[in-house]
């Protein structure tokens, strides 16, 4: 078969993509003396090139050949500076192939390529090389890799270096790069909370650091160093005897240490961002509690009235407790949790942090809160080894239960307000652990399923008799909200009118809307002063068809903007009545005054 015919296939009708075929043809003018017209000359090399192929594929090289750079213009022959040949070499091919093979060579050597990517202006090429030198870190080469991404500001290659130096602390300050690290990138590392060595392993090799480098400040090396973290011991026959720092210095940190609570330490710990370390692979365990085997094997379907959970009496003092050990100290921000959920029970509970089960922090205060099924609990990043669940309340009785428990740090934004979630998507939900806990509905939590199409008069709401009970939805923890919004039925032209409170425990209510005396059909978007929210009552008072209230669809906060402001005009919006079913609103039947969902 002929090459005219190996041409094909084409990638699309009436479309010819021979990419591959100029790329040959172009690449092969590498190196070749003919029809060049530049020379280079790196480190004592001589590389032949093409002004146009250079200047079409590199601002910079435009600029040198063809624009102000008049010198360059009629060099036959130009020198690169401080230019690795080997380098240079792969830049090249790239330059006119726009391929290069990086698995074969030497970090030395990628990590110069990597530099005349960022010094010649090519951003795809420097992210594609960054993207490959995070698959091959080790300790052997992490520190030089991360010294190049810091001064170029490459900052996923950075972050990566770093997560894998956190992981591997120890090893990284017995290696020779930690040596070699520039002054800058060593303060970096050696800063973070998350460089979780032992403070006197940081100090020995800062200690080697600054023999290697003696014009350095040393003052301003071992400031990195966090003495109130070491013992007694340490301080006196570790860090005393080489010199390095003032008696006063040392005598501070002993003040420090001896006075100040255990949590308030500056500690480090391992950073692991969004994986589950209360895990047994991370050799995280419950030392607290009854049952304990069930609350770490991350099953959280298999669980009923006898198994499945881990307990703990709930007693007057409130002592008694959950807890859980992590494998090493931990930085966390967020934890989940399942409390028992197969009826309608609600707990209050507390969880506090320690690092030596003396001295606790507590995080999450939801001691006056009903609380149910899934827990999503955010915090203020901390060091922490312990961490300890008391129930203080149970609905049903004197015994807290809790099926799953997670801890992890998250770099997911959240925002909190008096130590609450402020959610900034709609928390009533089925996935959110929302409930509706009075209300009649011929479909269970048809008000918190999302779907405010498919309802008529039949189906699709949840209602209450005027003048007896109400509608009540739960939500599965204190959320801080602003906002709500529902829709009222509106197959026809009736109106509505209704007052929402709210509660943190079903005993003290607030008001937080009333329009009692407003004449409201169709959506409703209600905006009050952000506050605690657990229960949400929604009171129907009027209606102008019959003796019942419905409400089909309920969200807090209010995910959407207002569809339909509340208006005294029943005929406002009476075009969308019946469109949901496809009926003409004159039509359709009205909600029945028997409450046809009750059954």
């Amino acid at each position: 078969m002929s090459n005219r015919h190996q041409l094909r296939p084409y990638t699309s009708i009436g479309e010819i993509n021979h990419v591959h075929i100029l790329s040959e043809h172009v690449g092969a003018l590498i190196h070749r003396e003919e029809y060049s017209d530049v020379t280079f000359l790196v480190e004592k090399k001589r590389f032949t090139a093409h002004r146009v192929i250079l200047a079409a594929r590199c601002q910079y090289f435009r600029a040198l050949l063809y624009g102000g750079m008049r010198e360059a213009h009629s060099q036959a022959e130009i020198p690169l500076e401080d230019i690795p040949a080997e380098a240079f070499t792969m830049l090249l091919k790239y330059i006119y192939t726009g391929q290069v093979t990086l698995s074969n060579e030497k970090e030395e050597i990628l990590l110069d390529f990597l530099s005349l990517a960022h010094k010649y202006g090519f951003p795809e090429l420097e992210d594609a090389t960054s993207e490959y030198l995070c698959t091959i870190l080790s300790i052997n080469n992490v520190c030089m890799v991360y010294d190049v991404a810091s001064l170029y500001c490459l900052h996923k290659l950075s972050s990566t270096c770093c997560l894998y130096m956190d992981r591997n602390a120890k090893a990284v300050l017995s290696s020779e790069g930690f040596l070699s690290l520039s002054k800058a990138a060593l303060l970096n590392v050696v800063s973070r909370d998350s460089f979780a060595a032992a403070e006197k392993d940081i100090f020995l090799a800062l200690m080697d650091w600054c023999k290697l480098n003696p014009k350095e400040k040393h003052e301003e090396i071992m400031k990195a160093v966090r003495l109130p973290l070491m013992s007694l011991t340490e301080l006196l026959n570790v860090v005393r005897p080489e010199g390095l720092l003032s008696a006063d210095t040392i005598l501070d940190a002993i003040k420090i240490r001896s006075e100040s609570r255990d949590m308030e330490l500056n500690y480090r710990g391992m950073l692991i961002p969004e994986e589950n370390i209360a895990a047994m692979k991370y050799g995280a365990q419950v030392i607290g509690g009854e049952l304990k085997a069930a609350l770490l094997d991350g099953d959280t379907q298999n669980y009923d009235l006898d198994h499945g959970f881990c307990r703990h009496p709930i007693d007057e003092d409130c002592r008694s407790g959950i807890e859980v050990k992590l494998g090493q100290a931990s930085i966390l921000n967020h934890i989940r949790m399942l409390l028992w959920d197969r009826d309608s029970r609600s707990y209050s509970y507390y969880i506090e942090v320690s690092m030596d089960e003396l001295d606790w922090i507590r995080i999450i205060d939801h001691s006056n809160y009903l609380c149910r099924s899934w827990q999503n609990l955010f915090f203020t990043p901390r060091v922490c080894r312990y961490i300890r669940i008391v129930g203080t309340h149970n609905t049903v009785n004197k015994v807290f239960h809790l099926v799953s428990f997670e801890c992890m740090f998250t770099n997911k934004p959240f925002s909190l307000d008096s130590g609450l979630l402020v959610p900034t998507e709609n928390v009533a939900t089925v996935g959110a652990s929302a409930t509706v806990t009075e209300g009649v509905s011929r479909t269970r939590n048809a008000l918190l399923n999302g779907d405010t199409k498919n309802y008529d008069w039949d189906s699709g709401y949840t209602c209450h008799q005027l003048g007896s009970g109400a509608i009540v939805v739960q939500l599965a923890q204190p959320f801080m909200i602003g906002t709500m919004r529902l829709l009222l039925w509106d197959c026809d032209d009736r109106s509505y009118s209704f007052y929402i409170e709210v509660s943190n425990n079903q005993q003290q209510w607030r008001m937080v809307a009333d329009r009692t005396k407003v004449t409201c059909r169709s959506w409703q978007t209600i905006s009050f002063e952000l506050q605690p929210v657990v229960f949400i009552r929604i009171v129907g008072t009027y209606n102008t068809a019959n003796e019942v209230f419905h409400c089909v669809h309920f969200e807090c906060p209010a995910e959407r903007s207002v569809q339909q402001e509340p208006s005294a005009d029943p005929s406002v919006a009476s075009a969308e009545a019946g469109h949901r079913s496809g009926t003409p609103t004159q039509s359709v039947p009205n909600p029945s005054d028997r409450m046809q969902c009750s059954h």
